[in-house]
């Protein structure tokens, strides 16, 4: 293994480990009781993020249950460098938000068609909200900021005009005033000295959650420390799994092509999950895996590499995924990895390579980067390795890897695991429906049965 491989590895191991997050949680409770500041979820919204505006909706709630205090910042949005490709990120966003709503028991426009917010609307939004910030007391209900915050994100994003008691009180502030302008300083500020730099974020003593998709592990959290009764109902439950007691839906009229990189934790973390939705639905698939973002220019700047790793780590955790003994295959190893994947799908063992290089790469620590270790990877595909290289002696793997993530990039997405879904039966089989990320296999799921 070269040494550069074995480093970065070894650090990836550390950012994942639960130790590092116990030591984490633990210093930042210390720090707190030093300054004897009493224990406080922070809450980061940002007045033109569709996951804000899904998550605000729930903010009431959630603070009623919990015996500590929600404090709400306003803050910008992240920049260019941390959205992946910033030109499609807006609309993804969007897209995503309003098909993933409902499953939270929330709401995002009237529709699926995008919308672009009225630049005028936003600001008067964010005006609205610095004001009554700015007129915040300890004493404070979030009801006084998630009420309004609620109202303004729905005159966004169904463009309809902002309620003239909010434009009555509180006085709204100028957005050229400096008292505005310190509102959003302080929030950003603070987001940075925390370490993250998206929106729709939740901060409690040492870690991150983001938006509804992780609030459920903030609310586990704080029951397990005593901020209300261990084991009660919490605010917003993950939308309903696909494994149930119903039988099986024969889906084999439904296609579903599956893009997921070798190289990305978040693809090891949700495979099985994809596993799982196969064998249940029977749908039809087309696997093609893509070349991991940053080799193919995407930035991600140090801080979001940290985010992604510990988040998927504590994903990993709570989905029981064996994972965090890393052997991390960035460069020439992944790519010889792809070399033989159009081979070992000739061969009938596409998804077996791919499921058996995840495990051996994000969770059995084999040093995939040497001969002797895909070795290991095609014999727990059950493929014998030398005649697996002769077979891919001749491919030309680069162009199906082009080819795929073109495809992807079409459907407006660029991370990984990405999914298409397309055929089958009812309103919306002609549309394809295309969505990223682990997060959204309940939602795969769902346009999967749908169409059955």
């Amino acid at each position: 293994m070269h040494p550069v491989t074995a480093i970065r590895s070894r650090g990836m191991r550390i950012m994942a480990s639960d130790r590092l997050l116990r030591l984490r949680r633990a210093k930042a409770r210390a720090t707190r009781k030093l300054r004897q500041q009493q224990p406080a979820v922070h809450y980061f919204h940002q007045v033109n993020d569709p996951y804000s505006h899904m998550t605000v909706q729930k903010l009431a709630d959630f603070a009623a249950k919990y015996s500590l205090a929600v404090v709400p910042h306003l803050v910008s949005p992240p920049d260019a460098e941390y959205q992946g490709d910033h030109q499609r990120f807006a609309a993804w966003a969007q897209r995503d938000a309003v098909t993933a709503a409902p499953g939270f028991g929330v709401r995002l426009g009237n529709g699926e068609d995008l919308l672009t917010p009225d630049p005028a609307q936003v600001a008067k939004a964010a005006n609205i909200l610095a004001a009554i910030l700015s007129k915040r007391s300890p004493n404070s209900s979030i009801t006084e900021f998630a009420q309004p915050a609620i109202q303004l994100g729905a005159a966004i994003w169904d463009q309809t005009p902002v309620p003239q008691t909010l434009l009555e009180t509180p006085t709204p502030v100028d957005q050229t005033n400096e008292q505005t302008q310190a509102i959003y300083a302080e929030g950003d500020q603070l987001r940075a000295k925390l370490g993250h730099y998206q929106s729709a974020m939740f901060w409690f003593d040492g870690e991150w959650y983001w938006g509804l998709d992780r609030l459920h592990l903030l609310e586990t959290r704080l029951q397990a420390e005593g901020f209300a009764p261990s084991g009660s109902p919490i605010t917003c439950p993950l939308p309903m799994g696909f494994i149930t007691a119903d039988p099986v839906k024969d889906c084999s009229n439904v296609t579903l092509e599956y893009f997921p990189s070798l190289r990305s934790p978040y693809t090891a973390i949700g495979h099985s999950r994809v596993l799982q939705l196969i064998e249940h639905t029977g749908v039809k698939v087309r696997l093609r895996p893509v070349m991991p973002m940053l080799m193919r220019g995407i930035s991600a700047p140090r801080e979001k590499q940290q985010w992604i790793i510990t988040d998927a780590a504590r994903e990993a955790r709570f989905y029981n995924v064996p994972f965090g003994n890393f052997v991390d295959p960035f460069g020439e190893p992944v790519k010889r990895a792809f070399a033989l994947f159009p081979a070992a799908e000739r061969m009938g063992k596409g998804m077996e390579f791919t499921t058996a290089y995840l495990k051996a790469a994000w969770a059995d620590g084999t040093d995939i980067t040497s001969e002797s270790g895909l070795a290991l990877v095609a014999k727990a595909a059950q493929l014998d390795y030398l005649a697996l290289k002769q077979e891919a002696a001749n491919d030309d793997w680069e162009a199906v890897l082009t080819d795929n993530v073109n495809d992807m990039l079409a459907a407006g997405l660029w991370g990984v695991p990405s999914f298409r879904v397309t055929g089958g039966n009812g309103q919306h089989a002609n549309a394809p429906f295309a969505c990223w990320g682990q997060d959204r296999v309940w939602r795969v799921a769902q346009e999967i049965i749908a169409r059955a």
